[in-house]
């Protein structure tokens, strides 16, 4: 299910976090389905059960999981994904194109980029 990079420089919880997101993002694991409970995730990965509990905190905050007490937590819905990740991700964007056109990218290739083309230059 996930796989840790201990060479990453990212903390774990943070691989942790992006990996899940990932998986609910691309419907690995439906909206709505329980997530794995935070021990069998320790046990699975040989991690500290807090690292798993901190990475599901996150999620939930970012809106992408649920907890339910007593019953674990959950995929959001699609819908559930609050405006205020929407708006961080938009602020994220907003300074990786500030940054691109101030190092010489036109307008027209950072557009042509996030339509999907242009991909072929930097892999």
């Amino acid at each position: 299910m996930l796989s840790l990079n201990y060479r990453d420089g990212r903390p774990i919880y943070e691989q942790v976090r992006d990996g899940l997101r990932r998986l609910i993002i691309t419907g690995a694991i439906p909206p709505g389905d329980r997530l794995p409970s935070v021990r069998a995730m320790a046990a699975q990965l040989a991690i500290n059960p807090n690292t798993i509990q901190r990475s599901y905190e996150a999620l939930e905050q970012e809106g992408y999981a649920y907890s339910v007490p007593g019953k674990g937590s959950f995929a959001a819905l699609p819908q559930d994904v609050t405006d205020k990740r929407r708006g961080e991700l938009l602020k994220q964007l907003d300074a990786i194109v500030q940054e691109l056109a101030y190092l010489g990218m036109s307008r027209g290739d950072i557009a042509a980029r996030c339509a999907g083309r242009g991909k072929e230059d930097t892999e």
